[in-house]
């Protein structure tokens, strides 16, 4: 015992732990909150209490001690405060929905909602709609626990040491984070719009609306956003072991408040679960129990439609109805400012919702005869509390699936889930409005016709009832689309997403026939959607083990190269003189075609050929979506795209398109700009540089070549890919199931559980990344005990 515990305090010293300490306090059953918290490699901590209140007070004190800077300033958001403590002209990004926020609308935005008691009438629903009592009694102790730590601890992260928006937490500001995330992809992308809209003066220029612009700048922009991810859910037709098999991994935000947390929940003979919570979720979001697993990728499914109302003439605050005239409602917000100064603004809804003038920076402007306002199927929507409640308690992919048709909460995800006995299912039950294709072409505006041709979203026609959202009988909210109008599969091979929308979950299995709104059928499939499927049916034959799901992953595979490589290789030798074209004149191709042609088609660290073939590739594909329109027509695949092979087409590159030969010449330019050889490894100017000088090389690209194990590394056309990783592959799990109740799962935490870079655990998960390497999960008792490094018992 003496040499076990001399073994565990050397483990703990290398892993930047305190040695394993006993209780400090012995239990007593007076105590509110009783809760130990183990911690294993890598500072994972598991959480076991003997009630929920207690499960949530160690959890918020795990997650407070490593990243208290990033909630504060969550809580700072939400509270309505950012222009106080950081000035209204300033801003910020919510890397959830990679929108850019102006401080001060961002304050008029959720100060509305806090004046409206909006979350505090959400909390007094009745029924299936509130949260549970468990749920409740979690987030008491969440809040408990979290300003225990705050009272208790001296902060050492210098991003909010001494600060004053640092303060204790009360449980309405818990409640009003889980309603920032239940809006990210709906009135979160109308935070600026929403919180800056202010009627038209009279002697205002009147600005016009073009709707093709609209429609391409709301192509670009969505097109461009932040969020994505992959997830393969395996039955026992495609596993070695004849047991299901998951991996779960999302592409999220590496820097603020949508990073997840990993842990493990448990109340011994009640729920034993682990995983990842995005930050300040007390409840698992992603994660596994003893026989099933699951996880989300970023569905197609709008959350959201616009409303364009017509506006009475002389009374832009009035609008029409059914040809009747009726006044916006309004709410003079106040918000504070430095110094002790405040601010007021008059904001206004129509009987849709918010009135706003822009989406994610795209104007929609409010004249004397227009308006726009925000219908939004998440706003009444703290059902995604309770499935996940659920879920965190089921065993089997049927669970999850009976959760999500019974609580019909999940806000903007797909879910992917595999279990023991192997049923894989695929589903998008996600809040979506009610608008079937029908009701979009008889209620778009003209805004509207083009939006939902371009990107799927209408905007409908406030002033007609009939244009409402419709209603299902088995939806338990109105105005969307009950679980019979939603896709969702169950198999015994496989299912996959990797974002596209549903219908090729299994392309032996389309699913087809649902509203346009939730997403598209029969069109071309993005490339890293490609890349997963002939992956995964690469082995259909060899089926998988665990590692082999591992190693599809950490494959960095470029599938964009595996298509096109030929007809490049060809393209680059074929140039005139050696010369390519670029937007500056002819530029020598030098010794680019051997490099290319030596290159194994990898994104891993030593990849020479993988820059080149990038920026190439990104030349072609970056493109304003109305160009690249116009790019099909001119025949940039050899091979066109076939609603018949999906999955292998388009392919091939039309090498005479000049736009495509340009780009390789503008390429060859940009690593010369950023004084990079052609041959340069991935892995040196691709590299992590955080705010304190931490450089960590990593593998992986970006998910427009058909990279799996996708990352969103910023270009800087000075030094390459070196700079702060904004997203990327994230918490990410592979859960094999076994029959004992153990899984046999590995993780990494690609950025690492702590957000001070004073803790041992700011960067260290992030090197094994690096290095390719995994994180042994520790789920049953008996390996979490084997693997513990230090031990704190809390009560309160």
């Amino acid at each position: 015992m003496k040499r076990r515990t001399a073994l565990l305090a050397a483990l703990a010293l290398v892993a930047g732990l305190a040695p394993v300490v006993q209780a400090a306090e012995a239990p007593q059953p007076h105590h509110k909150y009783d809760v130990t918290i183990r911690y294993t490699e890598y500072g994972i901590p598991h959480i076991t209490a003997r009630d929920y209140g207690s499960l949530g007070y160690g959890y918020g004190y795990a997650l407070a001690k490593e990243t208290i800077c990033t909630m504060a300033d969550t809580y700072t958001t939400v509270r309505a405060q950012r222009s106080k403590f950081f000035g209204p002209d300033n801003g910020y990004v919510f890397r959830g929905n990679g929108a850019s926020v102006n401080n001060l609308n961002s304050d008029f935005f959720f100060q509305q909602i806090n004046d409206a008691k909006t979350v505090e009438k959400l909390l007094a629903q009745k029924g299936p709609s509130a949260p549970k009592p468990e749920i409740r009694q979690a987030v008491t102790g969440y809040v408990a626990g979290y300003n225990r730590w705050l009272k208790t601890n001296k902060i050492t992260d210098p991003a909010c040491a001494g600060k004053p928006w640092v303060t204790p937490i009360t449980e309405l500001d818990a409640y009003h984070r889980f309603y920032q995330l239940a809006l990210l992809a709906s009135g979160g992308v109308a935070i600026d719009g929403i919180g800056g809209a202010q009627p038209p003066t009279p002697s205002a220029p009147v600005p016009t609306l073009d709707t093709a612009k609209l429609a391409e700048g709301l192509q670009n922009e969505f097109k461009g956003l932040a969020i994505g991810s992959n997830a393969v859910a395996l039955g026992p037709q495609m596993t070695k072991n004849g047991h299901g098999l998951l991996l779960g991994n999302p592409h999220f935000p590496w820097i603020g408040s949508e990073r997840f947390f990993e842990s493990q929940l448990t109340i011994p003979g009640k729920l034993d679960v682990a995983g990842g919570s995005l930050l300040g979720v007390p409840i698992i979001l992603i994660g596994h129990t003893a026989h099933m697993a699951w996880s989300h990728t970023v569905s197609t499914s709008y959350r959201f439609t616009p409303f364009q109302e017509t506006l009475v003439p002389g009374s832009p605050t009035t609008y029409l109805y059914d040809g009747k005239p009726t006044a916006m409602t309004s709410r003079t917000v106040t918000v504070a400012l430095p110094g002790g100064k405040k601010q007021s603004r008059t904001l206004y809804a129509t009987r849709h919702g918010s009135v706003f003038t822009s989406l994610l920076g795209i104007p929609l402007p409010w004249t004397p005869a227009v308006a726009f306002s925000m219908g939004d199927a998440n706003a009444p929507n703290f059902r995604y509390l309770n499935h996940f409640f659920d879920v965190n308690h089921g065993q089997s992919s049927n669970d999850v699936l009976s959760s999500l048709k019974r609580n019909q909460g999940i806000p903007w995800v797909n879910t992917i889930a595999s279990d023991d006995k192997g049923d894989a299912l695929y589903a998008d039950i996600s809040v979506t409005p009610h608008v079937t294709n029908d009701q979009a072409q008889t209620c778009d505006t003209a805004a509207g016709a083009a939006t939902f041709a371009a990107l799927r979203l209408p905007i409908l026609d406030g002033s007609r009832s009939s244009c409402e959202w419709g209603n299902d009988p088995d939806a338990v909210q109105k105005g969307i689309f009950g679980p019979s109008h939603m896709p969702y599969l169950i198999r015994h091979d496989y299912v996959t997403n990797s974002n596209d929308s549903y219908w090729l979950a299994n392309p032996k299995q389309p699913l087809e026939g649902f509203a346009t709104i939730i997403g598209d059928e029969r069109t071309p499939r993005t490339t890293r959607t490609r890349s997963g499927l002939v992956m995964v049916a690469e082995r259909s034959g060899k089926k998988f083990t665990r590692q082999d799901m591992q190693d599809l992953l950490f494959s960095d595979r470029q599938y964009s190269w595996e298509i096109t490589k030929p007809d490049v290789l060809s393209m680059c030798r074929a140039f005139p003189g050696g010369y390519a074209p670029s937007a500056s004149g002819p530029v020598d191709v030098g010794n680019a075609c051997d490099v290319l042609a030596k290159w194994n088609g990898r994104d891993s660290l030593d990849a020479r050929g993988a820059l080149l073939f990038r920026r190439f590739w990104t030349h072609v594909t970056s493109v304003p979506v109305g160009v690249q329109a116009s790019l099909q027509t001119a025949h940039v695949w050899s091979t066109p795209f076939g609603a018949n092979d999906p999955v292998n087409t388009p392919r091939g590159l039309n090498t005479l398109n000049p736009l495509v030969q340009k780009a390789f010449g503008d390429a060859i330019n940009d690593l010369e700009g950023a004084h990079i050889p052609l041959d340069g490894p991935l892995g040196k100017y691709q590299v992590d540089v955080r705010p304190d000088g931490t450089r960590t090389p990593y593998h992986g690209g970006p998910g427009t070549l058909g990279v799996f194990n996708a990352v969103a590394a910023p270009w800087d056309a000075t030094r390459g890919y070196i700079g702060q990783l904004p997203h990327g592959s994230s918490f990410i799990q592979v859960v094999s199931f076994n029959g004992s109740g153990c899984p046999d799962t590995r993780t990494i935490l690609t950025y690492s559980q702590s957000t001070n870079p004073k803790s041992p655990h700011y960067a260290d998960q992030t090197k094994l990344f690096s290095q390719s390497k995994w994180v042994t999960d520790r789920f049953c008792a008996r390996d979490v005990a084997r693997a513990t490094l230090q031990t704190v018992h809390l009560t309160g």
